[in-house]
C-alpha cells in the first residue's frame, strides 16, 4: 500500500490557490481544493497515471492535470509525495 505525503510547498500552494479563489467565490475555492486532495488520494491506486517528467531523472517525478490545475508528484518506493500545485495560467 502506498503512503501519501505533501511537501510544505504543496500545502502552501493549496492554501494560496484557495485564498486566490475564495476572494471571488468561496464555494468554488472549496470545491477546487477538495478536487485536488481527492486527485492526490486517487493517485495511490494508480500512481503512474501521470506523465513522467524526464528533466527530473533519476527521480520519478510525474504530473497530472486536475481541471485547470497542474499537480507534480514524486514516487519513491511506497511513498507518493505531492511536490507542487498551480493553476495552469499562473506565471511560475
Amino acid at each position: 500500500m502506498m503512503e501519501l505525503r505533501w511537501t510544505s510547498k504543496a500545502l502552501s500552494d493549496l492554501e494560496r490557490l484557495y485564498e486566490f479563489l475564495a476572494s471571488v467565490n468561496k464555494p468554488a475555492a472549496a470545491r477546487a481544493v477538495r478536487a485536488l486532495v481527492v486527485a492526490a488520494k486517487s493517485l495511490l491506486a494508480n500512481p503512474r497515471v501521470g506523465r513522467k517528467l524526464e528533466e527530473f531523472e533519476p527521480r520519478e517525478v510525474r504530473r497530472i492535470l486536475v481541471g485547470p490545475y497542474e499537480m507534480r508528484y514524486e514516487i519513491q518506493d511506497s511513498v507518493l509525495t505531492v511536490l507542487r500545485l498551480w493553476h495552469t495560467r499562473e506565471d511560475r
